[in-house]
């Protein structure tokens, strides 16, 4: 059946029907987003999507709305908004339509459900409250979102229409940004792993390029790992491994005599030449290339086994 509209509710709007709309406008780009209340259009029938507006779910007939009672739960009893049924429904085409490789799609399709569409579904339904995120609770995506609608006197006919045509620009941004990212971590994940192999028994990892290691070194169960080289636009970079994705805490420093050095006073420090510099944190350094890293690691594994 091909669609032709998209439909969801006039007025106001929330983060669950405008992302909702990011992945319906981009698996169905020749349908008109249709923004209204009116029963001829919130009722189902052919070539209609209909969200978060209509009072019931059924997908079958093309309307996927969650202000009802019962209203649709997941299987473990939280409820979704319409954003969390439409992922359910549409969000693997989605990927696909994202070139996301179809070994990973079940995988990213429940990764982003999880991390991304859940939160927005508790939100949406009141099951989790803002204030929640602290001191960042006014930096939630879905209040960043709805700080896009009209203020309360801007009231021209169409204000909120183009409001919503406004924040999905917008919305599509933060949704394809993070399924990027998630592809991305798939595809450095196989790459760290092969890197792990090659490394064997070394305390030393290297990788052809800069990209999240963490996760693959503890897949992978290389508890030996301290450091990671690369290179990075025309130098070279020695980084620390952090413990866990919660810390800034390094399973192992950079010499504290290095902290803070650059060029030659670095090259004295570390006894290498073509060092450049060391974070006063001691979690990253540069070198000119790839001999002169490789030495640099060399000592700062020296330095934790001393």
């Amino acid at each position: 059946m091909t669609i032709t509209h998209l439909v969801t509710h006039s007025g106001g709007f929330h983060a669950d029907e405008l992302l909702s709309s990011v992945i319906l406008t981009r698996l169905f780009p020749g349908a008109e987003l249709l923004r209204t209340r009116d029963a001829g259009w919130t009722t189902p029938g052919a070539g209609k999507i209909i969200y978060d507006v209509g009072r019931s779910y059924d997908a079958e007939a093309g309307i996927f709305d969650h202000h009802q009672r019962p209203n649709p739960l997941r299987e473990d009893g939280q409820p979704y908004s319409s954003f969390g049924l439409i992922w359910r429904h549409f969000g693997r085409d989605y990927l696909r339509a994202m070139d996301v490789p179809d070994a990973d799609i079940e995988s990213i399709h429940s990764n982003f459900d999880q991390g991304f569409v859940l939160p927005i579904d508790l939100m949406d339904n009141g099951a989790l409250a803002p204030a929640e995120a602290g001191a960042l609770a006014g930096m939630t995506l879905p209040v960043l979102l709805e700080t896009l609608k009209p203020v309360f006197d801007e009231r021209a006919p169409d204000a909120d229409d183009r409001a919503f045509r406004d924040a999905l620009t917008v919305a599509r941004a933060f949704v394809e940004a993070s399924v990027k990212v998630k592809a991305a971590k798939r595809r450095a994940d196989a790459l760290v792993t092969e890197a792990i192999a090659a490394a064997g028994a070394s305390p030393v990892l290297e990788l052809p390029q800069g990209m999240p290691f963490r996760a693959a070194i503890e897949k992978a169960g290389a508890d030996h790992m301290l450091f990671v080289v690369h290179p990075r636009d025309g130098d070279w970079a020695l980084t620390t491994i952090r413990k866990s994705g919660d810390t800034f805490e390094s399973r192992a420093d950079l010499p504290e005599a290095w902290a803070g050095l650059t060029d030659a006073d670095l090259e004295a420090a570390s006894g290498v030449a073509g060092a450049k510099f060391c974070h006063n944190a001691r979690f990253i350094a540069v070198a000119q290339t790839r001999e002169a890293i490789l030495a640099m690691a060399e000592k700062a594994v020296a330095a934790v086994q001393a």
